[in-house]
């Protein structure tokens, strides 16, 4: 059977041995209008593969089930729509909820609220609940994450912050373990938390398995970076928002504000007068803290040489990199690196489902 960590009653030493459940491992999942395919996709390949011997996918070791108050089709972020295989009915029959998230608009973020009662049911009975990708928007809006860590993308974590307050947003990791909520930043980090639990209930073995068949070399535990950091600046201008976000989808060959400009059909004056107003200083300053912060981020979390993480992040070498990063920082990036690397942890020590990942 699985743990049950009633809700809001925190179980700071209790860690979940393998093969605690008896039987097949049960998970039930809730997919809201214009979800993720990709971080639902992986999270429930890595349950079929551990299920079955091979790659037969007979649900044997994990059962899996979409349920929904209706059974119309539900459509993904990229249109591929999933037709449930029944209604929401009786939830003591799984181990884990899943809430899949996705695009962030009002109608599935903040009006839809068909889940809400039902992910209050299952808190209430003790059952873990798990938020992939925008899932921890939806977790938290039901009243369910008050005083737990929660992952969220780097991608989103502005978002996160403008629309919700109160909660422990962690946008530096792949997922976050706290008690009886599981959350994940999405994409391949969804493989990840699956394979964890796979481990957590059926062993190492199948989770390994899982991720083989899938072209992941290993299981990454969730205090494993997340492949690009977050800028230290929370931007609330939507326009400033699209401005920022596609400086930080290209890092490695910089744009020039005027092709930002032309990119967003917005006049590089309006740009520079927003950012003047906003955060008093320049676009060009911006763009140079937000490829400066992904270099730091590389500098802590990687063992890439100082050279490749300059050209990662557009600057032309190593040398360039230190000056611009000892004009701003007062060090130089090895000074930088000595007192802040963080070796990833030992991938066979122990994991705890209470605690934090």
């Amino acid at each position: 059977m699985a743990v049950v960590l009633r809700q809001g009653t925190p179980r700071p030493d209790s860690c979940m041995a393998p093969g605690r459940i008896r039987g097949p491992l049960s998970v039930g999942f809730l997919l809201l209008n214009r979800f993720t395919l990709g971080a639902f996709a992986n999270f429930v390949d890595v349950l079929r593969l551990a299920a079955d011997d091979g790659d037969r996918s007979r649900p044997i070791r994990c059962k899996w089930r979409i349920i929904s108050p209706d059974m119309s089709p539900i459509r993904s972020s990229c249109g591929v729509a999933i037709s449930p295989h029944e209604r929401i009915g009786n939830l003591r029959r799984f181990d884990y909820l899943v809430i899949v998230g996705g695009v962030l608009e009002e109608d599935s973020v903040l009006i839809d609220t068909r889940f809400d009662e039902h992910l209050r049911n299952a808190a209430a009975l003790g059952i873990p609940l798990v938020g992939l990708c925008t899932g921890s928007f939806i977790l938290h809006r039901a009243g369910l994450m008050d005083g737990y860590r929660c992952c969220v993308s780097w991608f989103h974590n502005s978002d996160f912050l403008g629309l919700f307050s109160g909660l422990q947003a962690v946008s530096d990791q792949i997922f976050v373990v706290d008690r009886d909520r599981l959350t994940c930043s999405g994409g391949a980090s969804a493989a990840h938390l699956a394979a964890f639990l796979v481990d957590r209930h059926l062993g190492k073995a199948l989770a390994a398995k899982s991720l083989r068949i899938m072209m992941f070399d290993e299981a990454a535990r969730g205090e494993t970076a997340q492949p690009t950091g977050s800028l230290e600046v929370v931007v609330r201008d939507k326009i400033l928002k699209r401005v920022v976000l596609l400086m930080q989808h290209h890092l490695d060959v910089p744009l020039t504000i005027d092709q930002i400009a032309g990119k967003l059909n917005l006049s590089k004056r309006m740009i520079e007068r927003r950012f003047q107003s906003e955060l008093t200083t320049s676009p060009q300053v911006v763009y140079t803290r937000i490829r400066l912060d992904h270099a730091r981020h590389l500098l802590s979390r990687s063992e890439k040489s100082i050279g490749s993480i300059a050209l990662e992040c557009g600057f032309c070498d190593g040398s360039h990199l230190s000056r611009v990063f000892r004009t701003y920082y007062q060090q130089s990036p090895q000074q930088f690196r000595l007192q802040s690397f963080i070796p990833l942890p030992d991938a066979a020590a122990p994991a705890c489902l209470s605690g934090g990942a």
